[in-house]
This record gives structure tokens, sequence and C-alpha cells, in this order.
């Protein structure tokens, strides 16, 4: 399939890469061109701009940093890719946006006769490495299914509603990640300063109640004070902000996110932007005199 891939960053770029791999015939574009060069090596054509990326394309994906870059891309007056997109294209919009902006640009690229889903993921680089991404999808069915074999490239694909229901899954996905990250961050913390041996007390509630892939893998890299980017935290941030505006519109209270909201503010504040986001623990570490 000719595939234009849209957002060569570190999410973007395994995930392009696996497509080439598959097979296809993919026009990457990323505003810094550089960005994405690597994918020539692995049988991709690179264009500078994204209106040459989507010509011809029978599959659109983006993964952009929002949604109003999103927005900008595809619907920009004088270089946005909707508009040089053939009749009958599919468009799946694989980044972390508002559920009120997926359903915006569906029904822009609808006047369009271009087809939308929402399909952001999670799993992080190694989940896009590696091709086990949880895919959340949002749109009608049959685009869903459409795009379902060239996206099982990627990972797992679950359909989980109409527009906007992929990033509505996506921002759950993200309170569940950002707040067990405190968690488990405030508990590690507990131990050191109270002077228990906070590797042991991962492994010793590894696999009880309490155990999680966060645990796993976050803690770990809290245990090791690796906070090398993955995921970053002003990523995280962002996610929680969709969450609590999402919250808003919808008449729900979301006080537990709020909290960790703030948390994660103060840990951009405080230098710590460029972490990944499991740094939070650095946040908290400091607040507690501890490295």
């Amino acid at each position: 399939m000719r595939i234009a891939f849209l957002g060569i960053g570190m999410m973007g770029l395994p995930m392009a890469r696996r497509l080439c791999e598959a097979g296809h015939a993919v026009h990457a574009w990323n505003r810094s061109r550089d960005r994405a060069e690597p994918l020539a090596a692995a049988g991709a054509t690179v264009h500078d701009a994204a209106r040459a990326a989507v010509d011809a394309a029978e599959l659109v994906i983006s993964i952009l940093a929002d949604g109003a870059v999103t927005g900008s891309v595809l619907f920009d007056a004088s270089s946005g890719a909707a508009a040089a997109m053939r009749p009958g294209t599919l468009v799946v919009d694989m980044a972390s946006i508002r559920p009120a902006e997926a359903r915006d640009h569906a029904a822009r690229l609808a006047a369009l006769d271009v087809a939308h889903v929402d399909a952001p993921v999670s799993g992080g680089t190694l989940g896009a490495e590696a091709g086990t991404l949880a895919i959340m999808a949002g749109g009608d069915a049959p685009d869903v299914e459409r795009a379902r074999p060239v996206l099982a490239t990627l990972g797992r694909v679950t359909h989980v509603g109409p527009h906007g229901a992929g990033q509505l899954a996506k921002l759950a996905n993200q309170m569940i990640v950002g707040i067990t990250i405190g968690a488990v961050a405030e508990a590690l913390l507990l131990c050191e300063k109270g002077g228990a041996d906070p590797a042991k007390v991962r492994e010793a509630i590894s696999g009880g109640f309490a155990d999680s892939r966060v645990l796993q893998v976050h803690g770990q890299r809290m245990v090791e004070r690796d906070f090398a980017p993955r995921a970053r935290m002003t990523v995280q941030l962002k996610d929680m902000r969709n969450a609590l505006a999402t919250a808003s519109e919808i008449g729900l209270q979301a006080p537990v996110t709020a909290l960790f909201e703030a948390l994660y503010a103060d840990a951009v504040a405080h230098g710590f932007a460029d972490l990944d986001h499991s740094g939070l623990f650095a946040e908290l570490a400091a607040r507690n005199g501890l490295r």
C-alpha cells in the first residue's frame, strides 16, 4: 500500500520503519527533514512538504505533537495536506489530541470526501520498535477495518467507538499511567527514606496486587535513576491537561487528575521537562531532600 507518514519523531520513526519493512511504499514527511532522513535507508521516500507526501497515498498516518499542530498540517490555507489528498483517502491520526479536536478534524476531512480514524497508541518507543503498541481506534467501523491490516504491523487494534472515542481511551490510559507513576514514585521514596531498599521492595511486591507494568518498567527506571526520555514529561503534562479539559467539557469532576497535573507542571517548571515521565520521581525526591 502507498502510505504517507507525517511526523517522524521518537514514536513515528520506529513505526514508519516497521511499515517499510512490511513492504509498504512509505512517503515520509517531518517539519525538520533531518529527522525523517534515516527512513530513506529503509526504503522510504522523504519529502520536503506534507502535501507532496500525501499525493496519491491510499492511507495517511499522522503522529504529530498535538491537536493544534495536526490541524495546521492538515488544514493550513497555504500548505495544508488535506487539500492534496484524493477522494477516498483514509487518514489515521495516531497523535494524542483532544476528542473534540478529533471530531472536528473528521468532519472537515469528510467535507473533502476523506475518511478519518483517530487511533492514538500506548506502549512507548519500546512498543513502537517491537510492533506491540495498544492502538485505540475511534471512527466508523468500515474505516477501522480498512486500516486494521496496516495497523496490525504496529500493534493490537481495538475499535472503541465513534470519532473521538480513540482519544477518550488514550486520555484514560494517560490518566492511569500518569497517576500510577506518581504512586510508584512516592511509595519507593517512602521506602528509601525509611531505610528499606527500593529495588528489593519493588521485587517483593512484584506479582502481588500492587504489581503493574508501571511498577515493572518505570519502577526500575526510578531505582536506577534512569530518566532518559522515552515519553517526555511535557507530553504527559499535555495529556493530563487534555484530560482535564475534556472532563470539564462533559461535566466530570476529576480531582485526582487535577492533583497530578499540578505535580507534572511543577516538575516541568523545576527543570525536569526533558526527562521521561517517570522522572516525576525526581520532582518528588527533590521535595524530600533526596537525590
